[in-house]
C-alpha cells in the first residue's frame, strides 16, 4: 500500500484569515503587539504553543500559555457561531477523491491542528471517510519532528519509500525527510518556494491540477492498479 499524508492549513484549506484572527486574539490577551502578516504566517504548521513561542521569543515565553488558551477559546466560540469556515483550495476535493478511489492508496492527515479542528474541517467539507490515519498536535510533538509521520506509517503498515507527505511549509518538508518519506511541496500556501526547497522538497506543484502526475511519478504508481 501507498500512504499519502496531507497537511491541512495552507494545503487543503486556506485558513490564513482565521489563523491571523486567532493569533491577534492571543496577542491582545496579554497586551502584546501582533507581528506583521508575513511573520505571523511563517509559523503556520507548528503546534499552537510552539507557534506562539516562535513569535514572542525567549522574553515572552511566560505569556505563551495564556495566548494559546485565548486562541483556543476564540476558535471554539467562532466555530459554534459558524464563523470559522476555511475554504478548500480549488481542486482539493477532487484530488482527494481520485486518490481515495485507488485500491492501493491510504490517505492520512498530519497537522499542527488539534483533532477538534480536524473534525470540524472534515464535517463542514464532507470529507469524512477519506482518511484512515490522523496525526495532530494532541498526540505528537510539533513539526518538523518526524513523530506524526512515523505514527502514520506504523498505524497503516506503510514503508517510508511508499509514503508521501504533501504540505505547504518547510516544517512539512523537513518532517518528511526526517521520517525517510517523500516530500511534495505545494506553492499555494504560506511558505515561499525557496524555503520548501531548502528544507527538502523533492518536487513542487503550483496547483491541484498538477498533483496526480507528481504523486504518480514520485511513488512510481502502477497505472493499471486503480
Amino acid at each position: 500500500m501507498y500512504l499519502i499524508v496531507f497537511d491541512v492549513d495552507g494545503t487543503l484549506v486556506d485558513s490564513q484569515n482565521t489563523i491571523l484572527h486567532g493569533l491577534q486574539v492571543g496577542f491582545d490577551a496579554v497586551g502584546l503587539g501582533m507581528p506583521d502578516r508575513e511573520t505571523a504566517l511563517s509559523i503556520v504548521g507548528r503546534s499552537l504553543e510552539n507557534a506562539f513561542s516562535d513569535l514572542v521569543g525567549p522574553s515572552g515565553l511566560d505569556k505563551v500559555p495564556a495566548m494559546a488558551e485565548a486562541y483556543r477559546q476564540s476558535k471554539v466560540a467562532r466555530r459554534q457561531q459558524g464563523l470559522d469556515v476555511d475554504p478548500l483550495y480549488p481542486g482539493a476535493r477532487e484530488a482527494i477523491d481520485r486518490l481515495h478511489a485507488r485500491e492501493d492508496v491510504l490517505l492520512g492527515i498530519a497537522t499542527g491542528k488539534a483533532m477538534r479542528g480536524v473534525s470540524h474541517m472534515l464535517e463542514i467539507h464532507d470529507l469524512s471517510g477519506r482518511f484512515v490515519t490522523f496525526q495532530t498536535a494532541d498526540t505528537s510533538p510539533s513539526k518538523p519532528h518526524p513523530d506524526m509521520l512515523l505514527r502514520a506509517m506504523a498505524e497503516t503498515g506503510a514503508d517510508p519509500e511508499r509514503t508521501l507527505m504533501i504540505g505547504d511549509t518547510g516544517f512539512d518538508m523537513a518532517m518528511a525527510k526526517a521520517a525517510g518519506a517523500h516530500a511534495l511541496g505545494v506553492t499555494w500556501g504560506y511558505h515561499d518556494h525557496s524555503r520548501l526547497n531548502e528544507t527538502g522538497a523533492d518536487r513542487l506543484v503550483h496547483h491541484y491540477g498538477e498533483l496526480d502526475a507528481a504523486v504518480s511519478e514520485m511513488l512510481k504508481f502502477n497505472e493499471e492498479t486503480i
